[in-house]
């Protein structure tokens, strides 16, 4: 079995195996990125991409998707933002244990309940990036950007969920 599985490895196109790694680099894309959607005028939508991301990929265990990436991932998200270094790797680094702890316990897998988990998730990790961002670095924080960015992100998971799971329909094929 691994002599077949070592033979299909040498045989794939570096297209392929880039393909495999797709997540981990729309990752570091879209932390370098840090799109917003200021100049289209919306002011009530933000989203945190990188959230839904890290969530669905740990939830479910895909093997690409190293811990240590995500982290040096927040460690870059919090240098093009301009956080405290390490704000947005503790934010990531605690998405991924929860989600692991989840994905262990979980005997039968739903989609509306892993839903909900993740709005739970996300909710925690924002009211703890926003009391450590005003309580110990004295940021002037808007708390109702906090509600937009959770209430978004939650309400798009779905969506990138499905195209996720198409995703992982063609790695497994």
């Amino acid at each position: 079995m691994e002599v077949e599985q070592v033979a299909n490895l040498k045989t794939k196109g570096t297209f392929s195996k880039l393909y495999t790694w797709l997540p981990i680099i729309l990752l570091f894309v879209s932390v370098l990125n840090e799109f917003d959607f200021n100049y289209l005028k919306l002011e009530y939508f933000s989203f945190n991409f990188p959230f839904i991301l890290i969530f669905f990929f740990t939830l479910k265990d895909f093997k690409h998707f190293d811990y240590l990436f995500v982290f040096f991932a927040g460690l870059l998200n919090d240098t093009v933002i301009g956080l405290p270094l390490g704000i947005s790797s503790l934010s990531y680094t605690f998405i991924c244990i929860a989600t692991a702890y989840i994905r262990n316990i979980t005997i039968r897998p739903s989609p509306i309940k892993d839903w909900f988990y993740f709005l739970f998730i996300i909710g925690l990790i924002n009211s703890l990036n926003y009391s450590i961002l005003t309580l110990f670095f004295s940021y002037d924080l808007v708390l109702t950007s906090y509600l937009v960015n959770t209430t978004c992100t939650f309400l798009l998971y779905i969506i990138f969920v499905s195209i996720f799971k198409y995703y992982m329909k063609g790695i497994n094929d």
